[in-house]
C-alpha cells in the first residue's frame, strides 16, 4: 500500500472517534456526521506538504471537528430558543443484534452505529449538556468524557489550560452524582411496569409507578402534536398517557433501549410516532423525554420493530 493509501487509512479510522466526540458536544446524529464531514473537507483541503506537517492527524482533526461543534453550538443555541418546544437530543436506538453492511455515503458506515452507547450519551446526561454554556461543554466533555488533557483543550477554546479548567469544573457542578448499580440495574423493570400498566389503561397503577413529582417533556419540533409545555405531576402524566392512548387506538409500545437505556417506543400502523426515555429514582419514574419530531425518529425506522 502507498503513501497516500496508509495515510487515507489512518484518517479514516478516526471517524468513528470524532463522531463519538461530536455526537455528545450536539445531542444530533446529522449535526454530527455533518461536523465530521467538515473535519475532514478541511484536512484534504490542506496541501499535501502541510498534512505531513501534522504529527498527529487525530489530534488536528479532533481540535477542528471540536471548533466546529463550537460554531453550531453557538448558533444551535439561538435557534433552540426559537424551538416551537423544549429542544430534545436525538434519540439513538441499539442496533447491536441487527444486520449492519457497513454501507453508507461514500462507504462509510451509518454514523449512529459507531457511537458507544455509554451514561455520557444517556438523554439524561445530553439534558443536563443542554444547560451548559458552548465553552463549558467543550471543556467538560473533552476532559471529563474523553480525558483529552486541558493542553490540548486550550486550542479548540482559545483559551488557557486553566481558563478551560475553569470551565469544565463549572460544567461539573451540574451534573449529577453516578447512580448505583442496583438502582441502574432496576430500571427495566420500572419501564416494563410503565408499558403494562399503560396497555391496561390502569392510572392507578401508572400514578404508583410514576413520582409525584415527575416531569415528562415533549418535542415534536412544531411538526407533530405534543405538549407544549412540561407536564408536571405523576397524575396529570397518567392522565396524559391514558388520553394519548384514546386519541390513537392501535397504539402499540415496545420496550427498546434508548442511548444505552431502557426505553419505550410507541408505533401507529407500524409506524414510530413516538420514543421515549425514562429516568428512574428510588424504583419510580422521575423524569420522561418523548421525542415526537419525525426528524429526529428516522434512525427508528427498523429500530422499533
Amino acid at each position: 500500500m502507498g503513501t497516500a493509501g496508509a495515510e487515507a487509512d489512518e484518517i479514516a479510522g478516526e471517524r468513528r472517534q470524532l463522531i463519538n466526540v461530536a455526537y455528545r458536544l450536539l445531542g444530533s446524529v446529522t449535526e454530527a456526521e455533518d461536523a465530521v464531514q467538515d473535519a475532514f473537507a478541511r484536512w484534504y483541503a490542506l496541501s499535501r506538504g502541510r498534512r505531513q506537517e501534522i504529527r498527529s492527524p487525530g489530534a488536528w482533526l479532533t481540535t477542528v471537528t471540536s471548533r466546529i461543534c463550537l460554531d453550531v453550538l453557538g448558533s444551535a443555541r439561538a435557534r433552540r430558543e426559537r424551538y416551537a418546544v423544549m429542544w430534545l437530543p436525538e434519540p439513538l436506538p441499539d442496533r447491536t443484534g441487527e444486520r449492519r453492511d457497513g454501507a453508507g455515503p461514500a462507504g462509510h458506515a451509518d454514523p449512529a452505529d459507531q457511537i458507544v452507547l455509554d451514561d455520557s450519551v444517556t438523554t439524561a446526561f445530553l439534558v443536563v449538556l443542554e444547560s451548559m454554556t458552548p465553552a463549558e461543554r467543550v471543556a467538560f466533555v473533552l476532559h471529563d468524557v474523553f480525558r483529552y488533557p486541558y493542553l490540548e483543550i486550550a486550542p479548540v477554546l482559545g483559551r488557557t489550560p486553566t481558563a478551560c479548567k475553569q470551565l469544565a469544573a463549572s460544567a461539573r457542578k451540574r451534573v449529577p452524582a453516578p447512580r448505583g448499580q442496583g438502582e441502574v440495574n432496576g430500571r427495566a423493570g420500572v419501564v416494563r411496569s410503565v408499558k403494562q400498566a399503560w396497555e391496561a389503561q390502569d392510572i392507578a397503577a401508572l400514578v404508583g409507578i410514576l413520582d409525584p413529582a415527575a416531569v415528562m417533556t415533549a418535542d415534536g419540533g412544531g411538526a407533530v402534536g405534543a405538549a407544549l409545555h412540561p407536564v408536571v405531576g405523576g397524575a396529570r402524566i397518567a392522565q396524559y398517557m391514558a388520553a394519548m392512548a384514546d386519541r390513537a387506538p392501535g397504539l402499540e409500545l415496545l420496550e427498546r433501549s434508548v442511548n444505552g437505556a431502557p426505553g419505550l417506543v410507541a408505533l401507529h400502523a407500524g409506524v414510530v410516532m413516538t420514543v421515549a426515555s425514562i429516568d428512574v429514582a428510588d424504583d419510580r419514574v422521575a423524569r420522561i423525554w418523548a421525542v415526537r419530531n419525525p426528524e429526529k425518529l428516522r434512525l427508528w425506522s427498523a429500530a422499533g420493530r
